[in-house]
């Protein structure tokens, strides 16, 4: 299974924050949206960072309140790991793992174009395998239907 077919099968597109937002505004985007971290953009679009609720969990511990008021550009993680639409997602699933991260940027022709988690690969293995079972067991107890 390619990281595109995971694309596919989530609705809606990917959220973004720009290096000039403040870290309050960031906070506003993860939890209108119900999401664990944010791509960051630059002003010409390209992606420069990535800042997550781990971001915001220690910089709150170390700095206190006045933390909300940093930009983005300041607190980001710069430079995140990223895969491709035609990577394989039992290879990101391990470079998720290796790097400890939740969520990676998804980049084609040095362009954004989403974000995956490993809730998102973890679902559509799971609807495949489902899909594979339902086929077999069709198949060996006489209900499968030859497409």
């Amino acid at each position: 299974m390619l990281i595109r077919e995971v694309l596919k099968a989530k609705s809606g597109g990917v959220i973004v924050v720009r290096t000039g937002a403040t870290v309050a505004d960031a906070v506003g985007l993860l939890v209108a949206h119900n999401i664990g971290s944010l791509p960051v953009l630059d002003d010409a679009g390209a992606l420069v960072g990535i800042f997550s609720e781990r971001d915001l969990l220690i910089g709150v511990q170390e700095r206190g309140p006045s933390y909300l008021q940093m930009f983005v550009q300041e607190v980001m993680t710069p430079n995140p790991f990223t895969c491709s639409p035609h990577d394989e997602v039992h290879l990101v699933m391990g470079q998720m793992s290796r790097h400890r991260v939740g969520q990676l940027p998804v980049v084609a022709d040095d362009e954004l174009v989403g974000l995956v988690s490993a809730g998102d690969m973890v679902r559509c293995l799971y609807d495949r395998t489902e899909a594979e079972n339902r086929h077999l067991y069709g198949y060996l107890y006489g209900t499968y239907e030859a497409p």
